[in-house]
């Protein structure tokens, strides 16, 4: 689960880490008002799950209340990368000297968590980590005992960031480590640090991610959820229990595990189409199941076409079958073409099931990829 900046922001002011005193609107009347209250100059941000907002015009800041009434009428409303703004964060400005980046995230590869500080903030972090590594201070924490506070101290000495801000800045990394252990968080970061003109150190930005399976340990998390998406498609793979990740493509994918999955959207490009989601069902999927799955791919409206690629092992072909029957067969007419392959248990008793009147059936999952495809440039001819 992802926090929205604002929503982050609370639970870092609460935790006593210091935050720009801001608000959220969602019209222009209410932006302009809030930045009345709070007093020029703000920062007008649009509050979607993506990185790069500065760079695509989804933060802008504002001098007066016609600058102010002019970034809200530009931001709200926009595609911001595929989502659409329906809220910003109307942000007091801050007068700063220096940008700094803190986080901390789990390193798979050491099986621990890792603390990070950055005297490079304000720009994407995975860049910095990529073409210039040695800028990034990491220190690794055992679970077990947390982090010493000699630990934030090394990190920030070892980032090279000035004494004069030193203490303040390993004072929001400790924090930040104690909300990521107690609100189960999988990945929380501040970027950027500001270090202000009268030598404040304030959290200008917040990101925070929540592990979906411990949200019944964060109830009051769990009740900002529905605020937290972004819109309608992910809305409904909240409801249906689904990880739903939404690419660039047209041709909408389905299957059951994540490695079958990830090779189907290899097939898709290796023959020239372009995936439009990752969509795993899981293991033992009834048809109730299929059918949100069904419902969840027609609701894209990238997807042109959708394969459906199942091998059962501990799902049942025939189950699979039924679900998608009984998905199409509530349609007049078939929003997008689907072509289905089945294989494994029952899949010989899932093939006579399918109603052919409906989808089209491939036996193999080469052949069904390719009539995907076909079937999107079809629809984009």
């Amino acid at each position: 689960m992802k926090l929205h900046e604002y929503q982050a922001k609370e639970v870092f002011a609460e935790a006593g880490i210091p935050v720009p005193d801001s608000q959220l609107a969602e019209s222009v009347d209410e932006a302009v008002a809030a930045a009345e209250e709070i007093g020029y100059p703000v920062a007008v941000k649009a509050q979607v799950h993506v990185g790069g907002r500065g760079k695509a015009g989804g933060i802008k800041l504002a001098e007066n209340e016609e600058e102010a009434r002019e970034a809200a009428e530009a931001i709200l409303g926009m595609d911001l990368k595929g989502y659409t703004v329906e809220s910003v964060l109307v942000e007091a400005g801050v007068d700063f000297v220096n940008e700094l980046y803190v986080g901390v995230t789990m390193d798979r590869g050491e099986g621990k968590p890792v603390a990070m500080v950055s005297t490079q903030g304000g720009v994407n972090i995975e860049e910095v980590a990529e073409e210039n590594p040695e800028a990034i201070a990491r220190e690794h924490v055992d679970p077990a005992f947390g982090m010493h506070p000699y630990q934030a101290r090394k990190a920030v000495y070892d980032a090279g960031v000035d004494r004069e801000h030193s203490r303040d800045v390993a004072s929001i990394l400790t924090t930040l480590y104690d909300l990521y252990e107690e609100r189960d968080a999988s990945d929380i970061e501040v970027n950027p640090v500001m270090i202000t003109s009268d030598g404040d150190v304030i959290a200008a930005d917040a990101v925070m991610n929540i592990d979906d399976d411990a949200l019944f340990r964060q109830p009051d998390l769990e009740e900002m959820q529905e605020a937290a998406y972004e819109n309608d498609l992910e809305r409904k793979a909240g409801e249906y229990g689904f990880d739903y990740v939404r690419l660039e493509g047209n041709v909408g994918i389905i299957g059951n595990g994540a490695g079958l999955v990830m090779t189907t959207l290899d097939l898709v490009d290796y023959y020239g189409g372009q995936p439009a989601n990752f969509l795993d069902i899981g293991g033992g999927a009834k048809a109730e199941r299929v059918t949100n799955a069904l419902d969840m791919v027609f609701s894209d409206e990238n997807v042109d076409s959708v394969v459906f690629n199942i091998f059962g092992g501990i799902t049942r072909g025939d189950e699979v079958a039924k679900g998608i029957n009984e998905a199409l067969e509530q349609f007049d007419e078939i929003p997008k073409p689907v072509t289905v392959r089945l294989a494994g248990t029952n899949a010989e008793e899932g093939m006579e099931i399918l109603n052919t009147d409906l989808v089209k059936v491939e036996k193999t999952l080469e052949d069904a990829v390719q009539r995907a495809v076909s079937d999107a440039e079809e629809v984009n001819q």
